[in-house]
C-alpha cells in the first residue's frame, strides 16, 4: 500500500502546482477531503518552510524541526475531516504542529523549549552595528529565560506574525490568556533590559533599528 508521504510527496515538495495557487486553503482542505491529493501538495508547499522555521526558533534544532515538520503534516493529513473551519487552516496545522513537536521533546526529556538565538547580518563593522548584534544576542538570552507559554506567545506573534486569535486556537488557550502571555513576556523583557547596561545604548539607536532588533 502507498505511503502518505509518497502519495502527497511531503518531502520533496518544494513548490505546488501553479494551477492551485490561486486557491485559498479552504478551497484546497474541501479538494483533500474530496480525495485530490495533490491540493494537499499545494498545502504542503504552501505552509512546510514557515512551519520548519517556526520549530526551529522554539527548539534550536533544524533537524528535529525537519522531523517535527514532518510528522505533523502526515498527522494533518490523515486528520483533515477532523478540521471544522472553527480556525483557519494556518491555525490548526500550527497547533498541530506544536503538540508534535511537545510530543518529541518529552522523548528526549527536555524540560524546557528554547528559542532561536537569532543572529542579526550586518553589512559593516561600524560600532553602532556591533552593538545591535550584541543587543540582539542579549535579548535573545533573555527570551530563553520566559516562561515556556510567554515564549511560545512571543514567537508566535512577533516572529509568526499571528493574531491572538490564531495564537490562542494554537496554544489551545481563551484568547485573553494568549493575549496576556504575550503582554507579560513584553512587560517581562522590557524590565529586564532596563535592568542592563544595554538599555543605555538602545536609547541612542533610532526606532527604525529598534523595530529591525525584534521582528527582523
Amino acid at each position: 500500500m502507498q505511503s502518505i508521504v509518497d502519495k502527497v510527496n511531503l518531502t520533496d515538495v518544494t513548490s505546488g502546482t501553479s494551477d492551485y495557487k490561486s486557491f485559498d486553503d479552504d478551497v484546497l482542505v474541501d479538494g483533500v477531503r474530496n480525495g485530490n491529493s495533490e491540493y494537499y501538495a499545494e498545502l504542503v508547499s504552501r505552509h512546510r518552510k514557515a512551519l520548519v522555521r517556526f520549530v526551529v526558533r522554539i527548539t534550536k534544532d533544524s533537524q528535529l524541526a525537519e522531523d517535527v515538520v514532518q510528522d505533523a503534516l502526515i498527522k494533518a493529513y490523515t486528520k483533515i475531516h477532523m478540521f471544522r473551519g472553527q480556525s483557519t487552516f494556518k491555525s490548526w496545522l500550527y497547533r498541530i504542529t506544536v503538540n508534535t513537536a511537545k510530543n518529541k521533546l518529552r522523548k528526549r526529556k527536555r524540560e524546557t523549549v528554547d528559542v532561536d538565538n537569532v543572529q542579526m547580518t550586518t553589512e559593516s563593522t561600524s560600532e553602532n552595528d556591533l552593538f545591535m548584534e550584541d543587543l540582539r544576542s542579549h535579548i535573545s538570552t533573555l527570551v530563553e529565560d520566559l516562561p515556556q507559554k510567554q515564549r511560545l506567545a512571543l514567537i508566535l506573534r512577533i516572529f509568526e506574525d499571528l493574531s491572538f486569535k490564531e495564537i490562542a486556537k494554537i496554544m489551545d488557550c481563551p484568547y485573553d490568556t494568549a493575549k496576556a502571555n504575550y503582554r507579560h513576556a513584553v512587560i517581562k523583557l522590557k524590565g529586564r533590559l532596563q535592568k542592563s547596561n544595554f538599555i543605555i545604548g538602545w536609547r541612542e539607536v533610532d526606532e527604525t533599528r529598534q523595530s529591525d532588533l525584534i521582528v527582523g
